[in-house]
């Protein structure tokens, strides 16, 4: 059994797919970054200077000045703005595979074209026929 779990493993496939984990975590990690860091400063820059990490709602008349007070008090706060963090993090993400994998299909061999089917048997067998007719 440990042979055979040892060829499962050591397959091509197994080991592509390991190594797409990993690099897809990284890739994750960098597009947050970059969404966190970069994207959203700038787009709230654009919109007025406005900070959408920190935007979030809580019920009642309360007003809080951050998520963490209301989490403190003990109110839920819905924190729309991480979502809106997220979605754009994701539409990059999206966006940044797509470019991969076409990039990636660019590389690949275009499909050889079928060779042209030749004449059936009894396309053979009726040429022969006819040739001994004449």
């Amino acid at each position: 059994m440990l042979k055979e779990f040892k060829n499962f493993i050591m397959t091509g496939n197994v080991i592509d797919f390991a190594v797409a984990v990993i690099m897809a975590g990284a890739l994750g990690a960098v597009i947050n970054g970059f969404v966190s860091k970069i994207a959203m400063p700038l787009i709230g820059l654009v919109s007025g200077g406005v900070s959408f990490s920190d935007k979030f709602w809580t019920p009642g008349d309360e007003v809080y000045a951050t998520v963490a007070a209301a989490k403190e008090a003990g109110v839920a706060a819905v924190e729309y703005g991480a979502w809106i963090d997220t979605i754009i993090s994701l539409l990059v993400v999206g966006f940044v595979m797509f470019l991969i994998v076409k990039a990636y299909n660019k590389t690949k061999k275009p499909a050889e074209p079928a060779a042209p089917a030749g004449p059936s048997e009894v396309d053979l067998l009726m040429e022969i026929r006819d040739a001994l007719k004449k």
